[in-house]
């Protein structure tokens, strides 16, 4: 007989309404996520600017709402101006946050192109690693003034005569970790932040910036350094960044799925300093959270130990994503639609090759890794406003967690459709989980379908070879009861997407 989970979904208690950039992505000059990943001339499936339109097809199929670029750790010693104007002018610079050589190939003007190609719009990061407010401005001034200055009009020369009107930001990346080129302590970089966010706004009061939080929640400062820097840049950014990956190194299948408690900590601590310092300034603005990096990543480390300096475009961080990642990204998806009334943006690391739910092979073809799934079920189903479920589930205890629900899962309400979509991982790795979906304010449903993804072998993965040994199908095993519920039996440690028409 299986455990029995419950959750009952009521019409007006809600989180928030979920922005569509919860939804969006990430491509670094980084590996193959640029050169070979998104662009590749020469490729049969190229266009005429050398863009793959095969990755293309599969990133418009995911609706990503915006992507974030040129970094991560690579902005961070970026000298933007080396993107514009004619190729063939273009420096080649050494890369010292990955150690590759960078062929400026692809810049601000190139990249733009493709995001309208793909239907997305960009989330650009300036650097402020060795530069500054100066550079700020001109990059400002470049992308978003319509002309009659200096950079406006240079960029009318490269042939772009309406701006690119770029409205979301990054304030630099990860400038806590020593890794980072010209990292730097909360209160210099709270600093320069706040300066350098002035300036942009005076250029653009349009935008919306994002402060650099910890580089991960398990820095010594954090959350130190969230309360510094936004007490310095409270009056002038929207958003303060979170970034975490996770891992199964230790081949704890059951304590890797219970990872997506500790996101729910780490947001949850990150709300809380916010709210801190809008308290000590006696503020009215809520700084909200833009989970800008998240995914699970370890499976490459040992390769990218191995990797030769100073080459262009070498696979880098090209983990090989297997079933039980799938689970936990969908985990982490529902972790932060649980928290949509101040997660209102995030970015899955990366987009493509570089930890990345889509892959390509150099001159060939390019496939659907197994986090691809979720990621796109939660983009294209999880549009409207998060519902708050009560939820009575079995619970198990793991070497990092305690009291971990096998029943992982969220609703969504869309009012446009008359949708409601339930996200649900079943977390136990034997047995089958029963949920019974109580809806009973919603009046008379109709199920549309029930989504799975589940495999007997947590460890397979998708290959170039065998690009579909782990895929979801349409044949779960939800039904209406006589009760006007929703009954489903959710298969061991799976993937559910449950999607009810309201008639």
């Amino acid at each position: 007989m299986s455990m029995k989970a419950k959750m009952i979904i009521d019409k007006d208690f809600t989180v928030g309404k979920v922005d569509d950039r919860l939804y969006g992505s990430f491509i670094e000059h980084l590996g193959r996520a640029v050169y070979g990943g998104i662009y590749e001339p020469g490729h049969p499936e190229a266009d005429e600017q050398g863009f793959r339109g095969d990755v293309l097809e599969l990133v418009k199929a995911l609706q990503v709402p915006i992507v974030r670029y040129p970094g991560g750790n690579f902005v961070s010693g970026y000298n933007w101006e080396d993107g514009i104007g004619p190729v063939e002018q273009r420096k080649k610079r050494l890369d010292l946050a990955w150690r590759t050589i960078e062929p400026n190939l692809i810049g601000l003007n190139e990249f733009m192109d493709w995001c309208r190609k793909a239907n997305t719009e960009a989330m650009m990061a300036v650097n402020l690693g060795t530069r500054g407010p100066d550079e700020a401005r001109d990059i400002m001034e470049y992308s978003n003034i319509k002309g009659g200055t200096y950079w406006s009009d240079l960029r009318i020369s490269h042939g772009y005569r309406e701006p690119h009107n770029i409205k979301t930001w990054c304030l630099g990346n990860e400038m806590d970790g020593p890794w980072q080129t010209g990292s730097k302590t909360a209160h210099e970089y709270g600093r320069v932040a706040c300066e350098t966010a002035k300036v942009m706004k005076w250029v653009d009061p349009s935008i919306e910036l994002v402060a650099c939080g910890s580089s991960s929640l398990t820095m010594a400062t954090f959350p130190d350094w969230e309360a510094t820097v936004l007490e310095h840049t409270y009056d002038h950014v929207d958003y303060i960044s979170l970034h975490q990956y996770y891992g199964n190194r230790d081949k704890n299948s059951a304590n890797f799925l219970a990872q997506s408690m500790g996101m729910d900590r780490f947001i949850n601590t990150v709300i809380s300093t916010a709210d801190y310092v809008q308290a000590k300034k006696r503020g009215k603005k809520k700084i909200n959270l833009s989970f800008d990096e998240w995914n699970v990543w370890y499976h490459s480390n040992e390769a990218d130990s191995r990797i030769e300096p100073w080459s262009i475009a070498p696979p880098q961080l090209e983990d090989i994503y297997n079933h039980e990642d799938a689970l936990l990204v969908g985990c982490m998806l529902i972790s932060m639609l649980k928290r949509a009334d101040r997660v209102k943006m995030a970015c899955l690391a990366q987009l493509v090759n570089v930890i990345a739910p889509i892959m390509t092979a150099n001159g060939g073809a390019a496939w659907k890794q197994t986090i691809y799934y979720p990621y796109l079920h939660a983009s294209v189903f999880g549009r409207g406003t998060v519902l708050v479920p009560l939820v009575t589930s079995p619970k198990y205890d793991t070497k990092d967690y305690t009291d971990v629900p096998y029943l992982e899962s969220v609703a969504v309400h869309n009012e446009e459709k008359s949708e409601v979509t339930v996200f649900a991982v079943n977390r136990h790795l034997e047995e089958s989980l029963l949920l019974e979906l109580d809806l009973r304010s919603f009046g008379a449903i109709q199920l549309i379908e029930h989504i799975v993804m589940a495999h007997d072998d947590l460890k397979a993965s998708n290959t170039l070879e065998v690009p579909d040994r782990v895929k979801p199908h349409h044949g779960g095993s939800a039904k209406v009861t006589s009760n006007g519920s929703i009954e489903a039996q959710l298969g061991k440690a799976s993937w559910n997407v449950i999607r009810v028409k309201l008639v």
